[in-house]
């Protein structure tokens, strides 16, 4: 064997046993380290974290801490497998804040009832409603006194109906507060644009085309359900339904149809003259 060959051999038999020191090292190193099956594994447990600490936080009543912790769960983890729970999250706790009669917000204010003060005089002064100062102060009447003091919303809702997507959004000085599944026109035949809400009936009849007679609410035909609120364009608006299943879809003559429960909540929050945006 030339001196080239006994060389190459040594080299040989002197790098095999290192390597399979090494080869084996590698391996209890690995094996002794936790296994992670993506990248993404880390961020859904961080995420996972944030979101039962918002659950404690929302147990112990601390509603702004919460929905802040709920908020970086959408911001820095858009991938969690649970985001649109976390978002339904978000949307029950702005109704919570808003209805919270102790929890004074940027949005609110605590207003002290003065001589000759009414709710109805108040809801105007702050451009809300009667029923929603009721609600947030757990009022049982009407009757209000003098040095009385009232949680009062004094954030602007407005709502924006995407037609596209059969949904309608409430929102408030520009924050999305919730989200509700609508019905819009068949055809494409709901108005595009920026309208007022002008008109609100509780339990409204229908004036059907071709009848004589408005068939009174309560009635299956009266397709309007339990609540209307009309835009300064005449014979469209915002109502409830007798037709629950049909929500969604473009089925409606070209009004935005709700849920009864849900048209009943957004009534109680949207005092006249509520901007209201429809887009394709």
């Amino acid at each position: 064997m030339s001196k080239t060959g006994e060389h190459m051999n040594k080299k040989l038999i002197f790098i095999i046993p290192i390597s399979l020191a090494g080869i084996i090292g590698i391996y209890l190193i690995i094996k002794n380290i936790p296994h992670k099956t993506s990248k993404a594994a880390p961020n859904v447990a961080s995420a996972r974290q944030l979101f039962d600490l918002a659950r404690v936080q929302e147990t112990d009543n601390e509603l702004l801490l919460a929905k802040a912790t709920y908020r970086d769960i959408i911001n820095n983890y858009p991938n969690y497998p649970q985001v649109q729970d976390v978002q339904k999250k978000i949307e029950d706790l702005n109704m919570k804040i808003i209805l919270s009669p102790t929890l004074i917000t940027p949005n609110s204010s605590l207003y002290e009832v003065k001589p000759g003060d009414s709710l109805i005089k108040i809801a105007k002064e702050f451009n809300t409603t009667v029923e929603l100062i009721t609600k947030i102060n757990m009022l049982k009447s009407g009757m209000i006194r003098p040095k009385m003091k009232l949680k009062v919303w004094t954030g602007k809702f407005s709502v924006l109906v995407d037609k596209s997507q059969n949904i309608l959004m409430l929102k408030s000085d520009g924050e999305i507060i919730k989200t509700y599944t609508v019905s819009t026109g068949k055809n494409n035949s709901t108005p595009v644009g920026t309208f007022k809400i002008k008109d609100k009936i509780i339990n409204p009849p229908w004036f059907k085309p071709g009848h004589l007679e408005p068939i009174p609410a309560g009635n299956p035909e009266n397709i309007l359900g339990t609540r209307w609120m009309g835009f300064d364009l005449p014979s469209y608006g915002i109502h409830g339904t007798t037709e629950p299943q049909t929500l969604g879809q473009q089925i409606t003559d070209g009004c935005v149809r709700m849920k009864n429960e849900e048209v009943e909540e957004l009534f109680s929050l949207l005092p006249p003259d509520t901007e209201a945006v429809i887009i394709d």
